[in-house]
């Protein structure tokens, strides 16, 4: 192990992940020259790891950068590939509970950070659109970059039973500082929002693999917050 590596073990939450990292921004610049990736990963990580985030936390972009992996190894989706990792990256890496434009927080830094990270205009712009379309998760048909991203951000919504609780209870701690009745009448309106589109994931896979059980669990929290409602 040189020294760098050793540096990189102890002073990173997650080595590997900071691997993933540097092989994908490395693989983004096609062989272009560019500063070293490291500083850039570890930067992103400590926002990551910041103590106000519950469930948008490292645990989370793992999740989304397996899921995209997924999407593509096992449901043959297309798109840039490492620019819809990157974009996976910074979606969250602005992230305030209280704050409502985190989304385009995320989105300039992204432009800034890839700007000196050696990135084209060209593929700034479009990290920058894809973090920008996590804000409503509805790309246009035939955005094969944007329809990859949403539906790995989303796939939690599948997840078995357990997960999904564990999901909606880091939810209700990140937004600790709401009034029980108020957020409770603020999450069932986004579930019935969710539940109303035609389709939840737009990729062909995502659509066999996890629309039925996101429904389903969509359907069970609604149904628990508004009967908690009724009770009250």
């Amino acid at each position: 192990m040189t020294a760098q590596e050793e540096h990189d073990r102890t002073a990173t939450p997650d080595p590997a992940l900071l691997q993933r990292w540097n092989a994908t921004l490395r693989a983004a610049r096609a062989g272009r020259e560019g500063p070293d990736p490291a500083p850039y990963g570890r930067n992103l990580l400590a926002r990551w790891a910041e103590p106000q985030r519950r469930y948008h936390t490292v645990d989370h972009l793992r999740a989304v950068l397996d899921r995209i992996d997924e999407l593509a190894d096992l449901g043959g989706e297309g798109g840039e590939l490492e620019l819809v990792r990157l974009a996976a990256w910074f979606h969250d890496a602005v992230y305030r509970p209280d704050r409502s434009e985190n989304e385009e927080r995320s989105a300039v830094l992204a432009e800034k950070a890839l700007a000196e990270a050696g990135l084209t205009p060209h593929e700034i712009a479009e990290v920058a659109r894809l973090v920008r379309l996590t804000i409503t998760h509805d790309p246009a048909p035939g955005d094969l970059n944007g329809e990859t991203l949403c539906d790995a951000d989303l796939a939690i919504l599948a997840a078995d039973a357990d997960t999904y609780g564990g999901y909606t209870a880091a939810v209700r701690e990140e937004y600790g500082f709401v009034p029980e009745d108020a957020f409770r009448a603020g999450r069932a309106t986004i579930l019935r929002h969710l539940l109303n589109l035609p389709r939840l994931f737009r990729t062909p896979y995502g659509a066999a693999a996890w629309e039925e059980r996101a429904r389903e669990n969509l359907e069970r929290e609604l149904a628990e917050l508004t009967g908690a409602a009724e009770a009250g």
